[in-house]
């Protein structure tokens, strides 16, 4: 059966949102004026008016009556050096949270996958792939690799909990952790986990974790929903 269009005004919302990501404003900045959208988009100011509305509706932006619509900001930060799990970091926050385990099996992993984790061939990984929600909405789709030697114990109970955690309970400590962060663009499995409406860029982040001994013990990719989450920084000086 042959999908109908999208509205003109959920198509104009979804440019919006994907101009809001990509200009990098964030909360309270004022976005442009009607009369300016009307304008960039090519559609009339009813239009428009619509497409902002529905924004409001998905509690995306908020307006001012005499001073202009605003970004709104129901993103979770993200910091990206910090160490801590994503149970804890929920915890703190106070946010509703939980985790969907939409696979969970004992596989012998890609040689790029051995390479990562220094596995020799015939050596095998739990694969998991794990959905996080925050306060009821997917936030964070993973997908990840862990060593079956170093975690024979592991189950999909302790990975709907805290795999850190569950490490710290071993008496095991984390070292570091690795990450690298680039935006790619979503494909059908992460419209279709993450709840997008078509397809728009996302964040991924690439992360392989050690323990104190240097040993890695984890090979992650985790993509995060763009309209969910924001990342940020914080570093110290010397000086």
């Amino acid at each position: 059966m042959k999908k109908k269009p999208l509205p003109l005004y959920k198509r104009v919302a979804n440019k919006i949102k994907e101009d809001i990501i990509y200009s990098g404003l964030s909360k309270d900045d004022l976005i442009p004026t009607e009369a300016k959208l009307a304008y960039k988009y090519q559609v009339s100011r009813v239009t428009i008016r619509r497409a902002i509305k529905l924004l409001e509706d998905e509690n995306l932006l908020y307006s001012v009556q005499g001073s202009g619509t605003y970004i709104k900001n129901n993103k979770i930060e993200y910091d990206i050096l910090s160490l801590q799990s994503f149970t804890a970091e929920m915890i703190e926050k106070n946010t509703n949270f939980f985790n969907e385990i939409l696979d969970f099996h004992l596989i012998e992993p890609s040689k790029n996958i051995q390479d990562i984790l220094g596995l020799n061939s015939g050596e095998k990984t739990f694969f998991v792939k794990r959905l996080r929600y925050i306060n009821d909405e997917p936030s964070i789709l993973e997908e990840s690799h862990l060593p079956a030697d170093l975690f024979p114990e592991l189950s999909i109970d302790i990975m709907k909990n805290s795999l850190y955690e569950h490490i710290n309970s071993k008496g095991l400590g984390i070292n570091y952790v690795q990450a690298e962060l680039k935006p790619i663009m979503s494909n059908k499995s992460l419209i279709h986990h993450l709840k997008l409406e078509h397809n728009v860029p996302i964040l991924l982040m690439e992360v392989h974790s050690t323990f104190d001994d240097d040993t890695i013990f984890e090979y992650t990719k985790i993509h995060f929903n763009p309209f969910k989450y924001s990342f940020k920084f914080r570093s110290t000086s010397d000086i």
